[in-house]
């Protein structure tokens, strides 16, 4: 501990028991939050302070309530605030000043307010636990003109097995967008009319992109904090009826656009900093470096995978050039005076392309290694931020084109009740509708950060930083890994 006999100021007892309550001596941190602001610090200095306290599940524990207080004192002093200061401190720690002792009371009887906006902060282990879909291809399903492809979409969480084709996704997909316009909502595989189903190498490796893309796609979504408890996801998991687009859409018309229904939506701007705008940009522009750097990784993974893939193929078509060598049954002439020699040499090669072909198949298994464990989660990973990006573009497009539609509605008719053209009665009307433009404009500068955009950048940034470390330690590990391995088994062969 870094408290010594003796170094707690009596006044530090006072401020926790004002602060804590009867019951429990924990201090709420959002109380914490207050005291730091009654102290008269800077706002950069009150967010060091807040990240030196230790805190578990909202609250502050007697000791760091009093390591805060050190902290606050030292910094009212003009002193760095660094717990090394504290650890150093043989006399009494110094006394914050907060004035009157006595009104410190209020700060805990004051009603706490949570900002409704901000998405709790989810570890990537709580988001990956919500679920886990599995995307099966059923091939050679046959329509009336064509062959069409379906998939079983089997949900871990409902513990059920339903049938989709491509067209469900595209209409759940639509939905989506339209419930959580202001969320981020991950896009789907490109749709192609395919000749034949499964016919060529290229069809293959296109349906099987796209079931990939498709398995990322609804992960995405059943992990989301909020689509995951929604009537429309659960209706596609869960929906074994025939025709599962009327289902999605009556689903849908039940609880319609959320930022529509939703009570917040006209008391955005009270939650939000003065500085959203620049949040907003600095966040956009974070997520775009992001992306860029993250594809480009992937496409260095691909081609490692590509690779294996080629160096499997490599390695079986050598081994079996050296068993059709050592099988080689043509007659040595009986002058050959190394007839016992060549025919140890045709042993020794056919032993060789047994070696060979585990080789070849330890590079396949590499390859798809490579590409499940590493290319496939580099993929998950750049379709979320892809759907980040994409809810920027839906935000500039949609919610700004039609406040522009607006102002220029209100600009006719404010002209035409000028120039005398609108009866008196409708200028009550008008009114209203420039009362409401007023609304929406001041909304509009806000709703950035509604609901999807502030907080699930905060989750974001989350899985950036624990799957960046996952996924490049997964690519590093799978490639050292079989190059330690290949080079054993070529020390073995050039010893035999």
């Amino acid at each position: 501990s870094f408290l010594s006999p003796g170094s707690v100021p009596p006044c530090y007892r006072e401020v926790h028991q004002a602060l804590s309550g009867r019951a429990d001596e924990r201090v709420q941190v959002e109380v914490f939050r207050r005291l730091l602001s009654k102290a008269e610090l800077p706002s950069a200095v009150q967010t060091q302070i807040a990240g030196h306290i230790d805190n578990s599940d909202g609250f502050l524990s007697k000791l760091s309530l009093y390591k805060g207080l050190a902290l606050i004192a030292l910094a009212q002093q003009g002193k760095q605030p660094s717990p090394k200061l504290l650890e150093n401190c043989i006399q009494e720690f110094p006394k914050p000043q907060f004035g009157d002792l006595k009104g410190l009371q209020a700060l805990r009887m004051q009603p706490i307010q949570e900002n409704p906006l901000l998405l709790s902060l989810l570890s990537l282990a709580k988001l990956l636990g919500r679920d886990n879909v599995q995307v099966d291809l059923i091939p050679e399903k046959k329509g009336l003109f064509l062959k069409h492809v379906e998939y079983q979409v089997i949900s871990e969480r409902f513990k059920i097995s339903v049938y989709r084709r491509y067209s469900d996704f595209d209409i759940f997909h639509e939905l989506l967008l339209q419930r959580f316009a202001y969320r981020m909502v991950p896009a789907l595989p490109p749709k192609r009319m395919l000749k034949g189903v499964l016919t060529s190498v290229s069809e293959r490796e296109f349906i099987e992109g796209r079931r990939r893309a498709l398995a990322r796609f609804i992960n995405l979504v059943a992990r989301h904090p909020f689509f995951s408890e929604d009537e429309l996801v659960k209706t596609f998991l869960t929906f074994s009826g025939s025709d599962v687009q009327t289902k999605l859409r009556e689903a849908f018309k039940k609880t319609g656009d959320e930022f529509m229904t939703c009570q917040l939506a006209t008391q955005a701007k009270e939650y939000l900093p003065a500085d959203i705008q620049a949040q907003f940009a600095s966040s956009r522009e974070l997520i775009k470096n992001i992306h860029n750097s993250f594809q480009k990784l992937r496409d260095r993974a691909e081609s490692m995978a590509e690779r294996s893939k080629e160096n499997a193929t490599d390695l079986l078509m050598f081994g079996k050039e050296l068993s059709v060598l050592g099988s080689d049954g043509s007659p040595i002439p009986s002058m050959a005076s190394s007839q016992s020699t060549w025919g140890a040499l045709r042993q020794s090669l056919k032993g060789l392309s047994v070696e060979f072909a585990q080789l070849a198949d330890k590079a396949v298994q590499q390859g798809r290694r490579e590409e499940d464990d590493v290319v496939e989660k580099l993929n998950l990973f750049l379709d979320l931020l892809q759907s980040y990006k994409d809810l920027c573009e839906r935000h500039e497009k949609g919610v700004l084109h039609e406040h522009h539609r607006a102002l220029q509605k209100y600009s006719v008719m404010k002209r035409q009740m000028m120039s005398a053209t609108v009866q008196p009665k409708e200028q009550v009307s008008v009114e209203q509708l420039e009362s409401r433009i007023v609304q929406v404009s001041s909304l509009c500068a806000y709703t950035h950060n509604h609901l999807g955009v502030f907080g699930c950048f905060r989750n974001c940034i989350v899985i950036c930083r624990t799957g960046a470390v996952m996924l490049l330690c997964l690519l590093f590990q799978h490639a050292a890994g079989f190059i330690i391995q290949c080079k054993g088994q070529i020390s073995n062969l050039e010893c035999q």
